[in-house]
């Protein structure tokens, strides 16, 4: 089997994880991960029964191949061994390199089984008010302010073309620039959504238009995790 493991996206929250997916690492000596420090935290922190240097944690690239974890799915699926798949925060395979490996065990055959655990896009939509029915996630959009508004711009288009709400995601430390363009480049009308620290003891989660930003006090932005969003909420008029 591979298992896609979801891992907390905040920090000190391994509450949000079902004992299953708990359980199902525990037993488990192989992972294919993001980061193979961080995935080694993680194992240790949810009580692994043996030392981490009996287990093996192969990292994939960045760059959607699979690299040195090939080598380890085959051995695993010659021999009838469980692997597990690690993100660095949330799901494995959604804005993750995780996908590749399980990309491999349909191709193979290998069974693919999805634990339940914490998403960031996912979380932030539902606390949006925006539409759940149509929806995209975009990734990263540019680092650079004048490509960044573009882009920005080009998302809101999109919304009001298809009422669909549009997301992504930034680096912590970019996420007050990121602030800044969107209140400099979207129209006054659009709602634009803020989630910060999502399950974590930081939280903050704002959406409102961009003429009622502008109007309120200006909002510094911690350098937490965050996803961005731009909607239309579901409001009976």
């Amino acid at each position: 089997m591979l298992y896609l493991i979801p891992t907390p996206i905040a920090e000190n929250a391994l509450h949000t994880l079902p004992e299953q997916v708990m359980e199902v690492v525990r037993r488990l000596d192989c992972f294919v991960v993001e980061r193979a420090k961080t995935a080694r935290h993680f194992v240790k922190s949810v009580g692994h029964p043996k030392p981490m240097a009996l287990l093996t944690f192969v990292e994939l690239p960045q760059d959607g191949g699979l690299g040195e974890a090939e080598a380890l799915l085959h051995t695993a699926l010659a021999q009838g061994l469980d692997v597990g798949v690690l993100s660095e925060a949330g799901c494995p395979g959604v804005a993750d390199p995780g996908a590749a490996a399980v990309a491999w065990a349909h191709r193979m055959g290998m069974p693919v089984v999805p634990l339940v655990g914490p998403s960031s896009i996912l979380m932030a939509l539902m606390a949006s008010g925006c539409n759940g029915q149509a929806f995209s996630f975009h990734g990263y959009l540019s680092p650079k302010r004048p490509e960044l508004a573009k882009d920005l711009r080009r998302l809101e288009l999109t919304l009001r073309q298809t009422g669909a709400t549009q997301l992504f995601i930034e680096t912590p430390y970019r996420s007050q620039m990121v602030l800044e363009v969107a209140l400099e480049a979207l129209a006054a009308d659009t709602f634009w959504g803020v989630a910060q620290d999502l399950s974590g003891d930081q939280q903050r989660i704002l959406v409102r238009q961009v003429k009622h930003w502008k109007s309120t006090q200006p909002l510094t932005l911690a350098k937490a995790p965050a996803v961005f969003l731009l909607g239309n909420p579901q409001i009976n008029k």
